[in-house]
């Protein structure tokens, strides 16, 4: 199997979309569909289940999916120590991100880089179901994600921004035309959920289970990522509520965004496998202190 054909299979089974696969990795989706059949042709069994719906990995794909993930992040981070040898640096520090904005934190970035110029920095795209398990396989060394995380396994650095919260709504909703709104209207309307469960406390502080007069929120469609609730936003299938990020970068004239006047600010920390700590991390760690948290 070639290395592409395994970073294909691997991005499919993290995806479990033949579109986003093919984005993700700039490919057509021709190109990711005849991966996975000369795939399924050498092992000799069907390795996703598909229809027009739905893709879902069969038992021999998921098996295939563990062994192979483990080979091509050691191949990968083999590549990686390769370029950073190559360029002059010792070792390189990875952060997964599931906000959106890194292009915000690059004067941490750039700090970072500045006092460790022998040390490389490399950021990466982080999902937010089952949010913590590349942190946990050392995919990644440390995340960006937002608070509370009380995983006994990790440890929560500093706040890096902190921002206010949105809803997006379809242009012809019914909210559209105010200039803000309260969460009550999330009683009122729902929200979409994943269907992977999510840590309990996670989820509530990021889209309430309650609104603040103790209303149940309603889960609705089931999303995956990002993708998933923009289109089923802009159909007028559903509303959602997202960090105020987003609205510089995922601007579309399909859906709009309102502000939401009663909901607490986000906050976004540094988080970290224990057992994990490097020199990289506390680095990293000390220009967030010394620059303090950004207000966006």
């Amino acid at each position: 199997m070639e290395l592409r054909d395994i970073e294909i299979f691997l991005t499919l089974a993290e995806e479990l979309h033949f579109g986003r696969t093919a984005d993700r990795l700039h490919v057509t989706t021709a190109r990711v569909s005849q991966a996975i059949k000369k795939q399924e042709r050498t092992v000799g069994a069907q390795l996703f289940e598909r229809n027009s719906r739905n893709v879902r990995l069969t038992p021999v794909g998921e098996q295939l999916y563990q062994d192979l993930r483990l080979v091509y992040r050691g191949l990968r981070d083999s590549m990686d120590r390769a370029r950073m040898a190559a360029q002059g640096k010792t070792d390189v520090l990875r952060i997964g991100m599931l906000p959106s904005n890194a292009y915000d934190l690059r004067p941490f970035w750039e700090e970072f880089r500045s006092r460790h110029p022998a040390w490389g920095l490399r950021i990466r795209h982080n999902p937010f179901v089952n949010p913590f398990e590349r942190l946990r396989n050392g995919e990644v060394d440390a995340l960006v994600s937002w608070l509370p995380v009380e995983e006994p396994d990790l440890t929560v650095g500093p706040v890096i921004f902190t921002e206010p919260r949105v809803m997006v709504v379809y242009p012809g909703h019914t909210l559209a035309g105010r200039g803000s709104v309260s969460l009550e209207a999330l009683g009122d309307h729902g929200v979409m959920r994943t269907d992977i469960v999510q840590p309990e406390y996670f989820e509530d502080a990021f889209t309430p289970f309650q609104t603040p007069s103790g209303r149940a929120i309603e889960r609705g469609p089931v999303i995956s990522n990002l993708d998933d609730i923009l289109t089923l936003v802009g159909a007028g299938e559903a509303v959602h509520n997202l960090a105020a990020h987003a609205t510089r970068y995922h601007a579309r004239p399909d859906i709009v965004y309102l502000p939401i006047h009663d909901a607490p600010w986000l906050r976004w920390a540094l988080v970290w496998r224990t057992d994990a700590e490097t020199a990289l991390i506390r680095a990293l760690v000390q220009v967030i202190r010394d620059l303090g948290p950004a207000s966006l």
